[in-house]
């Protein structure tokens, strides 16, 4: 393919990229096929001559689309939003041509600064503490990583080198190996998977604190169990807080909990994945209060803030502390302005070397929607969430499960889980309409979330009707 051949098969691209988001809900939104079905679509081996272009596009309705489920459908309420707009999508074409490896400023000093910039864009405007905030002489600063998980344990691993430099500081007599297997670290038993992964992979000890009745962690919990493990010749040195946990949206109480971790010496690293992006709007700010304790925080603008994933903002208070724990300087990654002061090196906060220009997303997004545009973007998800609220409240058969605070609502039919689980089943054999549970309280829940950003309230009155039927019919049958 050639430039002259690009331009008229980039364009047509662009027009079915177009019609596919445009045309999307009328499509199923999950897939109805079994595991396997793609290898007896294909040949068994790549093709030895050039195909044509026609060929592959061909293949991508024949082979892909029928596999596809469509994140970007109004009927797809399952997780959390996969974020997506035009503007990104263009950045990303962008990202994609230019096609530089940012591992240092001096690999591309346009990714590395444009990063850090949009980084202080977007703390400012989560009204972030200063300290979090690079500019030209911060101590602190962001970075993107590829996902909440990453950003997890970068955090553990840092405090988890931090601790040790602490202690060994104090009495050089103790080993890494004695430390690090007197470590402990703390989540809610309401966390992500991911958190209790990254303790796996830092190779410490994690304990899940039991949560109140909504599902959040308080003070006392946690101090509790932290006074037990101290008494037991433990060390706890990392506490991962979460806002808007994935099972129903719940909020640590993070101004109880930061002052304890920084009584205690330890980090605190706050997760906030999915409703991270709603504290731009300054309605929602309050749920961020005590993020001044925090040592990092890390949200994903790739699932609500109109950005394609993958773009996962962390922010570190002190930066020094991620760097100390990675930083390798190897001759031929070395260069001439790396102390310069003004420089960083994105290599040393994260896990891979390698890394694309995913700030050119955050920049074309947010010049071109603004701040107000943002902010009326969650509004309206919100509003689409408190009106599904409203529907449920309004069935005696149904029963809401966890507060509503974001675009996220938990309910289920009264009744036994066994019930719950059928009518999820039902529901997800129509492929009209997708949802995904969790657990509350030993409770079989379903989880409905509002996702695409075309979500209208049509779409939550056909989702509600839809799932009202499948109920009559499903009660009917059970002799209800």
């Amino acid at each position: 393919m050639d430039a002259a051949e690009f331009r008229r098969r980039g364009k047509e691209m662009v027009d079915y990229v177009a019609d596919y988001l445009e045309d999307i809900e009328k499509r199923p939104v999950y897939p109805d096929l079994e595991p396997g079905y793609l290898r007896s679509l294909i040949p068994t081996e790549a093709p030895l001559e050039p195909e044509s272009y026609e060929d592959v596009i061909k293949d991508v309705e024949r082979v892909i689309m029928p596999g596809v489920t469509h994140w970007h459908s109004p009927y797809f309420f399952a997780y959390f939003p996969a974020a997506s707009s035009y503007p990104a999508m263009l950045a990303d074409m962008l990202c994609g041509a230019i096609g530089c490896i940012g591992f240092s400023w001096a690999a591309s000093p346009a990714c590395t600064e444009l990063e850090t910039v949009m980084l202080d864009w977007l703390g400012k405007m989560l009204q972030l503490p200063e300290c979090f905030i690079a500019g030209t002489h911060g101590r602190g600063g962001g970075v993107i990583q590829g996902t909440a998980s990453e950003a997890t344990l970068m955090s553990l691993l840092a405090a988890r080198c931090k601790a040790v430099r602490r202690i060994q500081a104090a009495n050089s007599k103790k080993s890494e190996s004695e430390i690090l297997s007197k470590l402990v670290a703390y989540t809610s038993e309401q966390a992500h998977s991911s958190v209790e992964r990254a303790a796996l992979i830092g190779a410490v000890m994690m304990r899940k604190v039991p949560t109140d009745k909504h599902y959040a962690v308080r003070k006392e919990t946690l101090q509790k169990m932290v006074e037990e493990d101290k008494a037991a010749g433990l060390i706890p040195f990392y506490f991962c807080a979460t806002l808007g946990t994935t099972p129903s949206c719940a909020f640590d109480h993070l101004t109880e909990l930061g002052p304890l971790c920084n009584e205690e010496n330890m980090w605190m690293h706050i997760d906030a994945a999915y409703a991270g992006s709603a504290f731009i709007c300054p309605e929602f700010r309050p749920l961020l209060n005590g993020v001044e304790f925090a040592d990092s925080f890390n949200f994903n603008p790739h699932k609500w803030l109109l950005v394609n994933f993958d773009c996962s903002a962390m922010w570190v208070k002190e930066r020094a502390d991620i760097i100390g724990a990675f930083k390798m300087e190897p001759l031929y990654l070395k260069h001439e302005n790396q102390e310069s002061g003004l420089v960083t090196d994105y290599r040393h906060w994260q896990i891979p070397l390698g890394r694309r220009f995913r700030s050119l997303k955050m920049w074309f997004v947010f010049r071109m929607y603004g701040l107000k545009g943002l902010q009326a973007h969650i509004r309206k998800q919100v509003g689409l969430a408190k009106e599904f609220e409203s529907l449920v409240r309004a069935d005696k058969r149904f029963e809401i499960c966890a507060e509503v605070v974001l675009g996220l609502v938990c309910f289920r039919l009264k009744g036994p889980n066994e019930l719950n689980q059928e009518l999820l089943k039902r529901i997800t054999k129509t492929r009209e309409i997708h949802l995904v549970p969790c657990q509350l309280s030993g409770r079989f829940v379903l989880r409905f979330a509002i996702c695409a950003r075309t979500t209208e309230s049509r779409h939550i009155q056909q989702a509600w009707q839809h799932i009202t039927q499948l109920t009559f019919e499903l009660l009917q049958e059970a002799g209800h």
